[in-house]
């Protein structure tokens, strides 16, 4: 049966025999073939040139492979370690959290709270009593770069004690590591150093004191027009700083926390410049605030004994040497009768110190040389040395100023009379008022003025030498403007104030004023000398400066009667 399947399979395969020409089939034994039609040729042996070009390559790319692994493992190794580690090591910075600023009751004026939009560092936190902006100051934060990394990474005081005193409330910030796994999560953290806490700072100012001074000012301003203001209450022996306010002012929490747009576009864009330190940049005509220094100034050159008379009828008049038909008239602000020295100073006689400054018939003057020379004395164009920002030099009128501010023009005799009774080109800062009148209340010590609790390390500055006699008349002028002259306004059971006020017009139409009040308390021994401004009120009103002090001695009697002792 076997065979018989055998042999159907066989008849049903066939087998066809094969040519051996087929096997060796080549274009050499197809003769006709037509090789450009793909014709005849089958295969073709490769070239040993083919060969030696891969081999070529292949050692190239095996030269290049082994260069790189050389470059990575050996010459760049460590530093691609030291970056491979660092991808797993994470370097954060501990912020330092800033000194506090307290006022000199240890009410916080500038603390720290955690931020709720930015946990890495402490927002600060500014009191909400006004008038303080400029003395304290606000902070510019650390910033991070757009990939989150702090490329400024500490807190930068912008204004006041925080820029002076910033490297001191500072302290210093602390690093941690953070290891993370390829997936970025954390390991592990620990921390290689720790942050160190920047120191508190004490001030002299008096928070409370300096809010009411502002609010003063404030209400003045808005019932009476004035522009702006300044007040400074100053130690007149240790030059420390009670109060310093100026208005108007900013909000300190917003500006740091930079969050209201529009709020601090108002601000910086605002007429009213409320980023001015007025106190201590501001530059003003003072008036007759300068009358106690022309009066010292005549008194140390022995120009006038301090009781003898002249007689003020309202005005008086210089022909012109030039034409002797006209004469130049120059106005008192009322007839005051026969005045000394005493009475000239509570009444405030233009007419008395445009004799005694410029001279007058027989009576000869200080001139402008020595009126410029005790204004310099009196440190009118130097810096006081606050330790706030900004501090502004004050400017004396002389002929030279003159020759240069009006095209060369000659000084006249008429320049002297309204340079002695503050008008005309001199300037000064309310702080330079204060220092000066802390000298006439101390007996010539030119002091440095400090916010800081305790004063500076050496707060005399300069000692003006003038005879006791000579700064009791002074000062006896000016008590008795409190108790029978023109600053009645300031006589209060409570504290002996000696006073001089000053009315300074400006421009040429002179429809504004600055109004000025300074003096010191307690008369028989003084220890707080004082200094207000209010900024281009209207020449007709009559609530100035010396209203705003009222308000702050009348608060003082209430609430702080430790400082009118």
């Amino acid at each position: 049966m076997i065979n018989s399947i055998f042999r159907k399979f066989r008849k049903r395969k066939k087998y066809k025999d094969i040519n051996p020409e087929d096997i060796f089939l080549d274009s050499t034994n197809l003769p006709g073939f037509a090789e450009h039609r793909f014709e005849g040729r089958i295969e073709k042996p490769i070239g040993g040139s083919t060969f030696f070009l891969l081999k070529g390559i292949l050692i190239l790319m095996l030269v290049i492979f082994a260069y790189k692994l050389w470059s990575l493992q050996i010459m760049h190794g460590e530093n691609y370690s030291q970056i491979s580690e660092n991808n797993k090591l994470e370097q954060t910075l501990i912020f330092a959290n800033r000194g506090v600023i307290y006022d000199r009751n240890k009410i916080e004026l500038a603390t720290n709270s955690i931020k709720k939009d930015n946990a890495d560092f402490s927002a600060r936190i500014y009191a909400s009593l006004e008038g303080l902006s400029h003395v304290v100051g606000y902070l510019k934060y650390p910033t991070k770069d757009s990939s989150g990394y702090y490329f400024e990474e500490n807190y930068r005081g912008q204004a006041g004690v925080e820029r002076t005193y910033n490297e001191l409330l500072s302290g210093t910030n602390g690093l941690k590591l953070r290891e993370t796994d390829a997936l970025g999560r954390s390991i592990s953290e620990s921390v290689v150093q720790k942050p160190t806490d920047g120191q508190d700072l004490i001030l002299s100012i008096d928070a409370k004191l300096t809010n009411e001074l502002y609010k003063a000012m404030q209400s003045i301003a808005h019932d009476r027009g004035f522009t702006g203001g300044a007040g400074v209450i100053m130690d007149v022996n240790t030059g420390e700083i009670l109060a310093l306010s100026s208005y108007p002012t900013y909000d300190q929490n917003v500006i740091t926390s930079w969050a209201d747009k529009t709020k601090i576009k108002e601000l910086f864009n605002s007429s009213a410049k409320p980023f001015l330190d007025r106190a201590v940049s501001g530059l003003y005509t003072p008036g007759s605030i300068v009358k106690p220094i022309v009066a010292l100034g005549a008194l140390n050159e022995n120009i006038i004994s301090p009781d003898k008379k002249i007689l003020s009828a309202g005005s008086i008049s210089v022909q012109n040497p030039y034409d002797k038909t006209k004469f130049s008239v120059f106005k008192d602000w009322k007839a005051l009768g026969w005045v000394n020295m005493r009475d000239a100073l509570a009444v405030s006689s233009d007419v008395y110190f445009y004799v005694v400054g410029g001279g007058y018939e027989d009576q000869r003057g200080l001139g402008i040389g020595n009126i410029d020379k005790y204004f310099s004395v009196f440190g009118f164009t130097e810096k006081t040395g606050i330790d706030l920002p900004g501090e502004n030099t004050g400017v004396i009128a002389s002929p030279e100023w003159k020759k240069e501010n009006f095209k060369g023009d000659d000084w006249r005799l008429g320049d002297t009379y309204i340079t002695a009774i503050g008008q005309y080109g001199t300037q000064v800062t309310a702080l330079e008022a204060v220092r000066w009148m802390g000298a006439v209340a101390n007996n010539g010590k030119l002091l440095v003025p400090s916010v800081v609790f305790g004063g500076a390390d050496n707060p005399i500055f300069r000692t003006v030498d003038f005879k006791p006699e000579d700064w009791q008349t002074v000062r006896d002028g000016m008590r008795q403007g409190v108790t029978k002259g023109i600053v009645s306004a300031l006589y209060t059971p409570a504290v002996a104030v000696a006073a001089k006020t000053g009315t300074a017009e400006l421009g040429v139409s002179k429809k504004l004023v600055n109004s000025w009040s300074t003096g010191f308390w307690p008369f028989d021994k003084p220890h707080y000398a004082f200094a207000v401004l209010m900024e281009r009120g209207d020449r007709n009103n009559t609530v100035g400066a010396t209203y705003v002090m009222q308000q702050v001695i009348n608060w003082m009697t209430v609430n702080t009667p430790e400082y009118l002792k």
